[in-house]
């Protein structure tokens, strides 16, 4: 009888063997994050320099990393300094340098009348759980397609704080902070900053997640707090020195006037996000119509990849833990 039994438990072993080399397989990275690396590079959007450097491919724990990472210092052709090296995988790099090109940069002209120079993060690539939550899912952050950003600083040195900015009492810093992240959220698919939830309340992330598709075949963009109009006026810097009338009394714009000109003049400030995962069409220079102040909405500042016409704002209402 035991000479009998022994075949059947030594197959036994061998089928429990074989079922735990599948049970025990390491789970493989989505391969759209591959593909879309390999895209981004065999499309040369980024470029090698002494702000941009590539990375030795990162391989886990886990699914965490990327094939090709690349080590950035500064955006923007190096305008714009990073006050920390950040590790991202290629198709990050040009959406963030069009950002600031695009979107960061006119609006700080238009607001403080001079440049951004530098960005201020709180990470970039790092192997985490959304939100570092035990249990959740991995963020954005584990594959180097994110990034938060905590304050813009001007070229005079003067900072624009996330935290400090997004209610505080200058009504431009408001103002220029609301509108980046309204900009962002055109070019990134996920955006969450003050007022999304408990944990982004003193930064603005972005990233270049998939989400769900929508029935038309685009898909869902997370960008929250919802973009809202901003009616703050730009301020005048190309008016006039104030003059004195009779009774010697300052009348005019107030205030003398040092700054230089503005290179361009404000960009709109009232849009709304558009549902699809499609980069914006790429554009030579960045050089919005009409006056300072302007606030009404045209279209070429969105990607013309949608009908321009009002989509349903509910369909944002997305998790937003990030």
């Amino acid at each position: 009888m035991v000479r009998s039994v022994k075949p059947y438990i030594a197959l036994a072993f061998v089928y429990s063997a074989l079922a735990g080399c599948s049970m025990f397989q390491r789970e493989e990275r989505p391969a759209w994050r591959n593909q879309a690396e390999a895209v981004c590079l065999a499309e040369k959007q980024v470029h090698v320099s002494s702000y941009v450097q590539p990375a030795a491919p990162i391989d886990g724990p886990g699914i965490c990393g990327m094939e090709h990472p690349f080590k950035t210092t500064a955006l923007a052709d190096g305008t714009v300094k990073l006050d920390s090296r950040a590790t991202l995988a290629c198709p990050m790099l040009p959406m963030l340098d069009r950002w600031v090109l695009e979107i960061v940069q006119p609006f700080a002209q238009a607001r403080f009348a001079q440049p951004v120079v530098e960005i201020k993060t709180m990470g970039s690539y790092g192997c985490r759980t959304i939100d570092h939550i035990r249990g959740a899912s991995l963020s954005e952050h584990s594959f180097g397609n994110a990034i938060d950003v905590a304050g813009f600083v001007l070229a005079d040195g003067r900072e624009i704080n996330v935290q400090r900015g997004w209610k505080g009492s200058d009504d431009q810093q408001r103002a220029f902070l609301r509108e980046v992240q309204a900009g962002a959220c055109t070019y990134f698919t996920t955006v969450l900053a003050p007022g999304a939830d408990a944990f982004h309340y003193n930064h603005i992330h972005v990233d270049l997640a998939r989400h769900a598709m929508l029935r038309d075949g685009t898909m869902h963009r997370v960008c929250k707090p919802l973009p809202q109009a901003v009616d703050t006026p730009n301020p005048n810097f190309n008016a006039a020195p104030p003059d004195q009338n009779a009774e010697g009394e300052d009348i005019g714009a107030q205030g003398a006037v040092s700054l230089a000109p503005l290179a361009v003049a404000a960009p709109p400030v009232s849009y709304a996000p558009r549902p699809i995962f499609k980069a914006p069409p790429k554009s030579s220079a960045f050089a919005p119509p009409g006056a300072i102040g302007q606030t009404s909405l045209t279209p070429q500042y969105l990607p013309q990849t949608a009908p321009q016409e009002d989509i349903d704002v509910s369909q944002f209402d997305l998790p937003a833990k990030r």
